[in-house]
């Protein structure tokens, strides 16, 4: 691999990049970083107002951002093919999975075509997302997905029998599940094309422990509030959690099936390759949560 300074990124003029859920957290800074590359950015947001919002904020701090925004719900699995076909681009070169929520303190609640939220947004909306920008990413010279996974989701146990958590719903656990189903989905995904000769690439990466409370302030971020000394020993801010992601991104060096994360203990610091190991290496899991999630989506 390549050496990396998350300072000095290669230049993308004339790429094209996506980021879902780039107007805000992680994803904010991961479209920050990618527009000072000098690529075309598009953030994928449901919320119109917020994503000028975050247009704004970027241009702030680089001027000459070419930045667009993509409607999309991700929860709404029906709109996403008329949402792909509004992009009016004739090639994608990398799209970063990574919108999400986490129901915190809420009950259990459906789409409107009956799925678990958590698990359909995270992980089924990705799903589709990814199947109908696969043209757009065939066309680039390299196309790449790159899906923002979560250190929780290593840990997850995926129940293949309850994908919509009816048994044993919990917010936190439902999250992580969540998270694991989509680091599965990337991994298999790069298994199936190596498979069929293709050069679009799929890769993870994960933000480690990245806190709002050590987040360099935006205009759509609060500015940090609290101590923060012993957690940023350990851990980091969302600018910081964004960088597996850019260098997924933009690092030419990288290869198809691998996963970025912090250096230190996966939990802060720069940008590294870890070992893809223990179920996310299932590959007998990763098959039938495809089989699952294809059932399961339009």
């Amino acid at each position: 691999m390549s050496n990396w300074d998350v300072h000095h990124l290669p230049r993308a003029s004339g790429k094209t990049f996506l980021v879902t859920g780039g107007n805000a957290g992680i994803g904010y800074f991961v479209a920050e970083q990618l527009a000072g590359s000098g690529a075309t950015v598009l953030l994928g947001s449901r919320n119109a107002a917020k994503a000028d919002a975050a247009m704004s904020s970027i241009r702030s701090r680089v001027p000459d951002a070419s930045l667009g925004h993509l409607p999309l719900d991700l929860s709404d699995l029906p709109s996403i093919k008329s949402s792909v076909d509004t992009l009016g681009i004739d090639r994608l070169d990398a799209v970063v999975c990574n919108a999400g929520v986490l129901l915190e303190g809420r009950p259990r609640q459906e789409t409107a075509e009956g799925l678990e939220l958590t698990f359909a947004t995270n992980h089924l909306g990705h799903f589709v997302l990814v199947h109908q920008l696969m043209p757009l990413l065939e066309t680039a010279e390299a196309g790449r997905v790159v899906t923002t996974g979560s250190f929780v989701g290593k840990s997850a146990e995926l129940d293949l029998d309850d994908l919509q958590s009816e048994r044993d719903y919990q917010p936190k656990r439902t999250y992580a599940r969540s998270k694991l189903a989509q680091m599965l989905f990337a991994f298999e995904l790069d298994r199936r094309l190596r498979a069929a000769g293709s050069t679009v690439l799929s890769l993870v990466d994960h933000p480690g422990g990245a806190l709002d409370s050590l987040t360099p302030p935006r205009p759509v971020h609060a500015a940090p509030s609290g101590r923060t000394f012993p957690a940023r020993l350990l851990l980091q801010g969302k600018e910081a959690g964004a960088w597996p992601a850019v260098r997924a991104v933009l690092d030419p060096s990288v290869r198809g099936g691998e996963m970025f994360g912090p250096r230190v203990f996966g939990l802060r610091g720069e940008p590294r390759r870890e070992p893809v190991r223990g179920k996310l290496a299932d590959t007998a899991l990763a098959a039938r949560l495809w089989a699952a999630s294809a059932e399961l989506t339009p």
